[in-house]
């Protein structure tokens, strides 16, 4: 039997991911930096640094981050998070798993549990999705 094989022949279990795209995605989200530029009372904006992207005009951050916040504290709002990839190369639709990583990455680090609206733009690899704590 090989690694791919389970207890059963009729169960059948396939990797979503090649060995290079699972290798490519590990590094991006474990070398992924990110910094503050600004903070307001409302909202927070992030770079995000990637080993392997960067935004072509500047040569600097492949993308930002966006959040903003509930001021009253009503925990049925959501936070609204928008994150925007520059670097054209995560708009090619092969990247989409990697895209869907990095988003998924930012949102556990720079927001964590709270309900959370995202809005990722990446070219075609662009979506909109809803996180929820309970």
């Amino acid at each position: 039997m090989n690694e791919r094989d389970h207890s059963s022949k009729d169960e059948k279990v396939v990797d979503a991911l090649s060995p290079s795209e699972k290798e490519m995605i590990e590094a991006e989200v474990a070398g992924m930096k990110f910094t503050k530029n600004f903070r307001s009372p409302t909202a927070e904006e992030w770079y995000v640094f990637l080993p392997g992207f960067h935004d072509p005009q500047t040569g600097g951050a492949a993308g930002k981050a966006i959040i903003h916040y509930d001021l009253f504290g009503n925990r049925e709002i959501f936070i609204n998070t928008t994150i925007i990839f520059d670097d054209p190369k995560l708009h090619h639709t092969q990247m989409h798993r990697l895209v869907y990583a990095l988003a998924d990455e930012l949102v556990n680090v720079l927001v964590g549990y709270a309900d959370t609206l995202l809005s990722v733009h990446s070219g075609s690899n662009s979506y909109q999705a809803e996180y929820k704590s309970s």
